[in-house]
């Protein structure tokens, strides 16, 4: 049993419920079969699939959806490939019409990007607020692909967001969190007054470490692809993934100790032993 498992504690993204906090993309693996076995053991119950940019039947003739149980999974619709809010907007609808007719519970919602370009795959914070209420407003629980801007993530919570998704660094890059100062301000605008408000860090996790740090400046979960289907071996790094999401939100809730300048000796004082006076 994970340590996920032994606690009532539950990630909360709108109207679905996961155990894990861990969401595993589906692209850029090597083949579907090694997709498959790396997502079961990641321990994720939701994956994410590019709607406009995966390519569901590869040239051998395999079907994507073939190696994913829908039963499983709660399956993740994205607008990955979209550099406007109407072609987000379309593919949206595209991928719930996907999922209504698998009739998976993912149909309802929607990870959003709206890419500014190519080369850095930075969110258009414009694009992606014009998209969000667009789709909020067709009953769309959106998850958000931004930046870490803190002022950004408010306004787009304010517009509907069911969560907020900064990302830790660009897409694919595996830097890891480069600016957690700003996660930390992210999820304090964020949370404010609003403590369940789910933060999820997406984006530049290149190994164990990097979903360990982010976990422990508090956010709800991690979502990563690359990190795993670019590793040199897929299947052990999914392990190290769950277990690093595992430990990184325990260490979060257990409270680690400050930092100090000076050291501070781990035993007491008190009961010293001191050389008998003569």
């Amino acid at each position: 049993m994970s340590l996920a498992e032994t606690t009532t504690e539950v990630l909360q993204l709108g109207t679905h419920r996961f155990t894990s906090r861990l969401i595993v993309g589906t692209g850029k693996y090597a083949d579907y079969q090694v997709m498959g076995e790396s997502l079961e053991r990641s321990g994720t119950e939701c994956i994410t699939v590019a709607v406009r940019r995966e390519r569901l039947i590869d040239a051998a003739g395999n079907n994507l959806l073939d190696f994913i149980d829908a039963n499983r999974y709660t399956l993740l619709p994205n607008t990955a490939g979209c550099f406007n809010a109407d072609d987000a907007v379309r593919v949206a609808r595209l991928g719930r019409e996907l999922l209504l007719g698998l009739e998976n519970p993912g149909a309802d919602w929607v990870k959003l990007e709206v890419l500014a370009d190519k080369r850095t795959l930075l969110p258009d914070t414009l694009g992606t607020l014009q998209a969000t209420e667009r789709l909020v407003a067709d009953g769309f629980q959106v998850l958000c692909y931004t930046t870490d801007d803190p002022i950004v993530a408010k306004r787009l919570k304010e517009a509907g967001a069911t969560s907020v998704m900064p990302a830790g660094s660009p897409i694919g890059s595996g830097q890891g969190v480069l600016n957690p100062n700003n996660i930390r301000i992210c999820l304090e605008y964020l949370k404010e007054g609003d403590p369940d408000y789910p933060v999820i860090v997406d984006a530049g996790v290149g190994t164990a470490s990097d979903v360990t740090i982010a976990m422990e400046l508090g956010v709800d979960g991690v979502l990563l692809n690359t990190g795993i289907a670019h590793a040199k071996d897929p299947l052990r790094m999914a392990d190290a993934m769950r277990h690093a999401t595992e430990a990184g939100r325990q260490a979060f809730l257990a409270g680690r100790i400050p930092k100090r300048l000076y050291a501070t000796a781990s035993s007491p004082d008190e009961g010293v032993i001191t050389a008998k006076p003569r």
